[in-house]
């Protein structure tokens, strides 16, 4: 039996993020007043909490021991999101340009997994799967952005 550590570390890394992701998509849906974001924020977090359990299923089969918390840091960036939703009164735009930041962190986080030239190829095509959806995700949440700044 091969050694499974270095792709199961890697994938948990990856849950960690996904679930602040989750998190930080259902914190925005609560904040935002505009019903089309809310029901977007609602949406890409059930997405993503899809892509957590595809990644914790691998670890487990794997043999190893699923991630089923985020990180520290996301802690307080969502506390830090929650002061700044009071401070600036649920502002849309704010809220955007928070949860397009944390979109930066996520995808720059598959990218670099997806450079891991370690990972089994069964792993590397889950993270692949997995990197188009929160790719998209970025991408609308980057455009949104943008349109908002016109």
């Amino acid at each position: 039996m091969s050694d499974n550590s270095h792709d199961i570390s890697t994938l948990n890394s990856l849950i960690a993020t996904t679930i602040d992701s989750a998190d930080g998509y259902t914190e925005a849906a609560k904040d935002s007043e505009n019903s089309r974001f809310t029901t977007l924020f609602t949406s890409r977090a059930s997405e993503r909490r899809a892509i957590a359990t595809r990644l914790q299923q691998q670890v487990t089969a794997l043999g190893g021991n699923p991630e089923d918390d985020g990180t520290l840091l996301a802690g307080a960036h969502r506390m830090f999101l929650n002061l700044k939703s009071v401070v600036t009164g649920n502002d849309d735009k704010a809220i955007i340009n928070e949860v397009e930041a944390g979109e930066d962190h996520i995808k720059a986080k598959f990218e670099d997994a997806l450079e891991d030239t370690k990972l089994s190829p069964v792993v590397r095509a889950l993270i692949e799967t997995s990197y188009a959806s929160v790719k998209a995700g970025h991408d609308e949440m980057r455009d949104i952005k943008h349109s908002m700044q016109h």
